[in-house]
């Protein structure tokens, strides 16, 4: 076993991972993880595996669909490795955007079930806001954090504002907000110094005030769930610190929804914590792409697939 749960963190990611066939192989070699889809499927009333293994990748790229199975195959991925090392419990958990649920639910800070239907909800919610409010996002390259912040102030006027959505690792920022805004903030990153200002394909300003339509909403269904002991150190995105109490867990998926996800912040912070392995539950590669332009001397490790459980023998 390659790993050291002394130095060890799990990640689990966000949107944009999801790929057709996602769960597929895991399923089928690891009976956990069979009954893992299974009960989602059967607490959610329709077949969400049957969608994540066969597409189609339209209806996959829904956000309401993306964010649970993003959820699911993180946490079947994470139950695998549980079943097969009983014992191993690692120094820290962290997920980006929606993945701070799939850790909380790791964590045992939230019931499984709970978990899928608070995520559910949150692709409900999401998508409503991008139809009441529409926006976009867009990545910055090569501009840092302050200048950036500056950017978005200057671009911001009373009903447009745009502003940083997540701060993924050096060098590369997404912004979010109003369209006129993110336009008029990628025009000036560029006069700023960026290497290149990319439009995103999304109609949803995640992590943006434009989800102040739903906050209301998401804070009820944030409070309706049981939120328990956070039995593994959680780092939370909005103020990368990690989530002691029940109540810290709850003000942070709060508060995430409309605050930016401070994912620079949060690696470092487990690499202060002493990890330097870091295993990313679920599907692909992106955690593991940001976590080497942060933490240069971690190693990644993917864990969504059996060959990935077979490398780390």
């Amino acid at each position: 076993m390659k790993l050291d749960p002394k130095t060890t963190a799990f990640l689990f990611p966000g949107q944009g991972s999801q790929t057709v066939g996602m769960g597929k192989s895991l399923a089928e070699e690891h009976a956990i993880a069979r009954e893992t889809f299974s009960e989602a499927d059967a607490i959610l009333g329709f077949s969400l595996s049957e969608l994540m293994w066969n597409g189609p990748d339209s209806d996959l790229n829904d956000t309401v669909n993306t964010q649970p199975a993003l959820f699911l195959h993180s946490i079947a991925s994470y139950r695998t490795f549980s079943r097969l090392y009983p014992d191993f419990e690692p120094a820290a958990l962290a997920g980006h955007s929606l993945g701070e649920l799939s850790a909380l639910t790791a964590s045992g800070a939230l019931s499984f079930e709970d978990g899928l239907r608070l995520v559910r909800k949150r692709g409900e919610l999401m998508k409503r806001a991008g139809e009441l409010s529409p926006g976009s996002m867009a990545a910055i390259l090569g501009l840092d954090i302050p200048t950036l912040d500056k950017v978005c102030a200057e671009a911001s006027t009373e009903g447009e504002s745009v502003q940083v959505a997540n701060d993924n690792c050096p060098g590369q920022v997404v912004i979010s907000g109003a369209k006129p805004a993110v336009e008029r903030a990628m025009t000036a990153a560029k006069s700023a110094g960026a290497k290149r200002a990319l439009p995103l394909a999304v109609s949803i300003a995640a992590h943006s005030t434009l989800m102040a339509s739903i906050q209301d909403e998401w804070n009820q269904a944030v409070d309706s769930v049981t939120m328990g002991e956070v039995k593994i150190p959680v780092i939370g995105n909005v103020y990368a610190s990690v989530l002691k109490t029940a109540d810290n867990a709850r003000a942070d998926i709060k508060a995430q929804m409309q605050s930016r996800v401070k994912w620079t912040d949060s690696v470092k912070l487990m690499a202060e914590m002493g990890v330097r392995s870091f295993v990313e539950a679920g599907t692909g590669t992106v955690l593991g792409g940001l976590v080497k332009r942060i933490a240069s001397d971690g190693t990644n490790y993917p864990l969504g697939n059996p060959q990935d459980f077979a490398a780390l023998g």
